[in-house]
């Protein structure tokens, strides 16, 4: 079968074009024929091999897949051959007893597509029978391959880490990435005003588009400063956060008394400080959250089947295109996810 491969961690240069054996089904997994596959700012740490985020090589990308089931193993009995699905990106072991509390992404085996096994950046991919999900009907494979990572990170977050309530006002970061494009549509959902921030103009326009109340400019504006006037100087009860050091002091100053952070990621860099006197003189509280459970997937497939999230796509390129992809989420230049066309 094609796919991409890297040997070697780099730029994206290293990602090639090649041909490499169909993978093998076990009893328990199914073989998707991968009919899009999604790119998330993970893809490229993994490729430049950063610390902690190794993966074996020679290395197949691509967490976010969909596509039909082209055989299914002997003890398989959840989907059939021909089935159209999208694949719930994280791998967990199903036994430990964070699996069975719903709380996939705290297994201690957990891993995604594309990380600890190879992903979806090929016409083929094994997958264990239990990550299937069958594709709603009107979604087109490149449309569901742009949902499952971003909309399961946000609705984490938001919902399941931070508990958004209706009528409190939350600042969006990075609204032209996927996670943020998901997190504006899911805020709304669940009743609340958003600001929403982007580096340009035509971001902004975009960001209101999917529902932003009111949009910050961080390349000519500071955003703590905007967030008071907006606000009546009062600051917002959740920062969706996931620049990092870029933005972690005007997002910690962007809080309103008892306001919570949630984090996912550090585009920009790892280091954050904070002072601790402001910490709890304020009763702030930081949260952490990396992806989330197949039953919040399944939650935020049910409001897109009602109309209140839609997957937000920027690009659709051929899978063979895969490195101009990466070179495009690299600079920015992207509102929503980059999709690869398989086939």
């Amino acid at each position: 079968m094609k796919a991409i491969v890297y040997a070697t961690y780099g730029g994206p240069e290293v990602l090639q074009y090649k041909d490499v054996p169909e993978p093998q089904i076990g009893p328990y997994e199914v073989l998707v024929r991968v009919r899009a596959c999604a790119l998330n700012h993970l893809d490229l740490w993994l490729r430049m091999g950063l610390p902690n985020l190794s993966v074996p090589l020679p290395h197949i990308p691509g967490s976010d897949i969909a596509g039909e089931v082209a055989r299914v193993g002997d003890k398989v009995t959840n989907v059939t051959v021909g089935e159209r699905v999208l694949l719930q990106p994280g791998i967990s072991c199903g036994q430990c007893p964070s699996c069975l509390r719903g709380q996939d992404s705290m297994c201690p085996a957990y891993t995604l597509f594309g990380q600890g096994v190879d992903g979806g950046c090929a016409e083929f991919v094994k997958s264990p029978a239990v990550n299937c999900v069958p594709i709603p009907e009107k979604l087109s494979f490149e449309e569901a391959a742009a949902f499952p990572l971003v909309s399961l990170t946000a609705w984490h977050m938001l919902i399941g880490r931070a508990r958004l309530q209706p009528a409190e006002t939350v600042l969006v970061l990075g609204a032209g990435s996927g996670v943020g494009s998901a997190a504006i549509q899911i805020a709304k959902a669940a009743g609340a005003r958003v600001i929403a921030t982007a580096g340009s103009d035509a971001k902004l326009e975009k960001a209101r588009e999917l529902g932003a109340d009111a949009v910050i400019n961080h390349s000519t504006q500071k955003i703590a400063d905007e967030v008071k006037r907006l606000t009546n100087r009062r600051g917002v009860e959740v920062v969706f956060e996931h620049v990092g050091q870029a933005t972690w002091d005007s997002s910690i100053h962007s809080l309103a008394v008892g306001g919570r952070l949630v984090t996912c990621g550090a585009t920009t860099g790892f280091d954050g400080a904070i002072n601790i006197a402001y910490l709890f003189t304020r009763h702030l509280t930081i949260l952490g959250s990396f992806m989330g459970s197949k039953a919040e997937l399944f939650s935020a497939l049910e409001l897109l089947r009602r109309g209140l999230l839609k997957p937000v796509i920027d690009l659709v390129l051929p899978l063979e295109k895969c490195a101009e992809g990466h070179k495009r989420m690299q600079n920015r230049e992207l509102f929503g996810k980059i999709v690869l066309k398989v086939g």
